[in-house]
């Protein structure tokens, strides 16, 4: 049975080097099956680097297949979401090229899910307050947060391209 469909997400690229831009409408429009043709803007942020975003929609999963297929370019700084769908649990990936990959799942209104065995296993590991609260930092991808949010704030009227899966 097809799912096609069953969710959406964005995909934000918050920075790429202008060379790089249609290798990343590639890698999206192989990973949805449609032609991705992304309105690119200069990123305040970073000179010299153009940013762009698309919603999509598709089979649950596409989200991590669409990380998947940015990370062959470690430059780039971008975010993909899913939204959550019947039986699936909603997520969202961050790439920063210092930090890597953080991911979480997420609820519908898009708050960061922690889970039962996340909390005892910080609170197992925990020395006090200061490093219970690091740890919920770093299940909440407080780095990563606080290295895109420039980037999020330069992006903020930027024009939307809207996708989705076929076939």
């Amino acid at each position: 049975m097809s799912t096609r469909g069953s969710t959406s997400g964005v995909v934000y690229v918050h920075s790429s080097p202008s060379a790089v831009c249609p290798h990343v409408e590639w890698a999206i429009s192989g990973t949805l099956g449609e032609r991705a043709d992304l309105k690119w803007a200069a990123q305040p942020a970073a000179p010299g680097q153009l940013r762009a975003e698309c919603n999509w929609s598709g089979d649950a999963g596409t989200g991590a297949r669409l990380v998947s297929a940015l990370r062959a370019w470690p430059m780039l700084r971008f975010e993909v979401t899913e939204d959550p769908s019947p039986g699936v649990d909603g997520v969202r990936y961050c790439f920063v090229p210092v930090l890597g990959l953080w991911h979480a799942r997420t609820s519908a209104n898009g708050d960061i899910v922690v889970s039962e065995d996340q909390l005892r296993a910080l609170a197992a590991r925990s020395r006090g307050g200061e490093s219970f609260a690091h740890g919920v930092d770093e299940i909440l991808g407080a780095a990563w947060d606080d290295a895109l949010e420039p980037f999020r704030r330069a992006g903020d009227g930027a024009p939307v391209t809207w996708l989705h899966r076929v076939g």
